[in-house]
């Protein structure tokens, strides 16, 4: 875009209110740095005096579990595994934040929380990190945020807890890491190892990449430094760290790089890079990208079970249109096998029982329209045993061949029989038995006893922040459906005050009709999120039944929403617009074989029937939602069409008149 005219004499006058207003919003400013909500010290101070008062720790049974929150910490007990150990965390309502300093315990299979109270327990916190060793858990760092956001307090100290008496004490040596939050904590033998972080003071933000370890035997900080001429990895927080055998793993993280002096501006930097850490000798090497990795991301989780590590989530930002960004959440499952580090994607078996429960159902659904045609390769395929299931492949050989000439005219031909049998109704009863979370960042995952469990996280519906209170397990000896724990509560979203409102309209002139017109948007994304989070069991049926009484722009968003949480905008796990099942599979046969081996362990022949049935599961798992969408979208394109249409007339009409008067 091109730089306006100025107008003769309005420069002075208008840096004169620039002034006038960078004044007043300064002086609003000081105003809330003395505001008793965002006293940082007095807050923590007031927290110190009511922590004084408790004399015994108070145990409280049976209790529901916790509030929404993110960016708390979720610990497997080592005295126990089917035990978690819930701490901390924090929670943004759209107008405050408020950070807890609560400890749950939560008995997996009883399904029972206990909320613990104890005397000199650490003040509340968020991003801060906890392992687990012998009968203790051990936190360290993390930030308390004051309710308006405006100031931060990033904390260096180190606690332990005792997890048979529920006791805290605060160990204080000399050594241990600075201040800060968004850092990782991993257990090596019998010594903690901290890496990175950041440390916020407003003014600026500070990104570290030291390495801390501290001996649980000796109770002594030591901190590594590089070699002279030794790889290292660049400062970072949000990264994930994780062991196997003698190696630590680092993965990915965010950073914020200054891009301008003059006017401060930084920009975002997510890394994709992974490094291995031989903590005997203190070197960094880097890790080749092998297999089918990942794409780059910022927020995703990481957990290691047997020889594999796993990872879920994360948020891409996608530009759509010039200079505007739309976050795109994921629920993608990847593995990372730690013996050969080769990358795979983690696709789930569906299991025995849940196929013929499907089918069953399909099958009645039918009987009033038409007889079903029964596969032939439903009789042919090999049965899948329950011990099979469980012994799952730990890892993907380099002598692993996959076939991408896979002819599937045999499976092509059942698929054209089967689409012409099974109607609408039919399809949506078989996307009723998939359970899956849905896409988030900043997700809990741990492994206890073979299981996954996944807890809370957070995501955005336009302009609104969902924090996440959901739970999901997953076996990962059967690796076949997630359960869902604990549905999502909803949550109440609050829109900014109007004395924010007022300070942020000073930045610009707004008129009244575009205030008019963001108040609607408001209300609309409101009514949005309202609607809570779709899953491929409802998104159908909705758009069939609300798809086509919404507004143009309603649509649209609609249409973004259900596209972001279903991750379809991944080529690779998405059919595109009229494919069919055979051209799906062709396009994309070695990700689907490369995720069968993972659950089989089979080549040849055998593997490229594997890796079709995880492509079929999913082309028709995904169907009714991509047929309802591209109806939409072709309505949309034609009254788009229209639109354009009727404004060329408008002004052909409006040339005429002109003409017409001119003369």
């Amino acid at each position: 875009m091109g730089k306006k005219q100025k107008k003769p004499g309005t420069g002075k006058q208008k840096t004169e209110r620039k002034t006038a207003k960078a004044e007043e919003k300064k002086s609003r400013r000081e105003e809330k740095k003395i505001s008793q909500e965002d006293d940082i010290d007095a807050i923590l101070a007031n927290i110190q005096k009511e922590e004084a008062k408790k004399k015994e720790v108070h145990v409280e049974e049976h209790v529901p579990p916790p509030s929404a929150r993110c960016n708390c910490s979720v610990t497997v007990n080592p005295l126990k595994e089917t035990e978690l150990i819930i701490y901390g965390g924090e929670f943004y309502n759209g107008d405050k934040t408020f950070v807890y300093g609560d400890l749950y315990r939560y008995n997996a299979e009883k399904r029972e929380w206990k909320l613990i109270s104890s005397p000199n327990s650490p003040p509340p916190r968020s991003a801060h990190q906890a392992v687990a060793w012998k009968n203790s858990l051990f936190i360290f760092g993390g930030e308390f945020t004051s309710p308006n956001q405006e100031r931060f307090h990033h904390y260096k100290d180190f606690w332990r807890l005792d997890l048979n008496s529920n006791q805290w004490e605060q160990i204080q040596l000399k050594g241990s890491p600075s201040a800060r939050s968004g850092h990782r904590m991993v257990l090596y033998k019998h010594k903690i190892v901290i890496f990175g972080g950041f440390y916020d003071t407003l003014r600026e933000v500070r990104y570290y990449n030291d390495l801390h370890v501290f001996d649980l035997d000796d109770f002594k900080w030591q901190e590594i430094k590089p070699k002279l001429g030794s790889l290292w990895p660049s400062p970072r927080s949000g990264f994930q760290f994780f062991v196997y055998q003698d190696e630590i793993f680092l993965y990915g993280g965010y950073f914020k790089d200054h891009v301008s002096d003059k006017d401060g501006s930084e920009k975002g930097i997510v890394h994709a890079d992974m490094w291995v850490l031989d903590l005997r000798s203190g070197e960094w090497n880097k890790v080749k990208k092998l297999g089918l990795p990942p794409g780059p991301r910022a927020g995703f989780s990481m957990c290691v079970h047997k020889k594999r590590a796993l990872l879920f989530g994360g948020v891409v930002d996608m530009e759509v249109q010039g200079d505007v960004l739309r976050s795109l959440f994921l629920n993608e499952l990847y593995g990372f096998q730690l013996d050969n580090q080769r990358w795979y994607p983690l696709e789930l078996r569906k299991g025995k029982a849940t196929k013929d429960k499907t089918r069953g159902q399909a099958k009645m659904a039918l009987q009033s329209g038409g007889s079903s045609t029964k596969r032939k390769d439903d009789e042919d395929a090999p049965k899948v045993d329950e011990e099979d299931c469980q012994q799952l492949a730990n890892k993907v050989t380099g002598k692993l061949s996959i076939d991408d000439q896979f002819d599937i005219t045999e499976y092509s031909s059942n698929e054209k029989r089967d689409s012409q049998s099974m109607n609408s109704e039919a399809m949506t009863l078989v996307t009723t038995e998939v359970v899956k979370p849905c896409g988030r960042i900043n997700a809990c995952i741990v492994v206890g006893k073979d299981t996954l469990y996944l807890y809370g996280g957070m995501m955005e519906i336009g302009d609104q922040e969902l924090t996440l209170d959901d739970l999901y397990t997953l076996d990962l000896n059967k690796l076949d459906e997630w359960k869902c724990v604990i549905q999502a509560s909803k949550t109440e979203w609050v829109e900014a005050s109007d004395d924010e409102d007022d300070e942020s309209n000073e930045d610009g002139d707004i008129n009244e009709g575009d205030s008019e017109e963001e108040e609607e948007d408001g209300n609309e994304e409101e009514n949005e999120s309202d609607k809570g989070i779709l899953g491929v069991e409802d998104a159908a049926a909705i758009l069939r039944g609300e798809g086509r009484k919404l507004r143009r722009k309603d649509r649209r968003a609609k249409i973004d929403q259900i596209r972001a949480e279903l991750g379809l905008a991944d080529s690779q796990r998405t059919p595109l617009p009229g494919e069919t099942l055979k051209e799906f599979f062709s396009r994309t046969n070695l990700y689907w074989q490369m995720a069968a081996y993972e659950h089989t362990q089979h080549t040849g022949k055998e593997l490229r029937k594997d890796g079709f049935d995880l492509a079929e599961s999913r082309f028709k798992e995904l169907k009714p939602v991509l047929d309802e969408l591209t109806k939409l979208e072709a309505e949309q394109k034609t009254e788009e069409e229209e639109d354009a249409k009727n404004m060329l007339k408008k002004k052909g009409k409006e040339k005429a008149k002109h003409s017409v008067l001119h003369r």
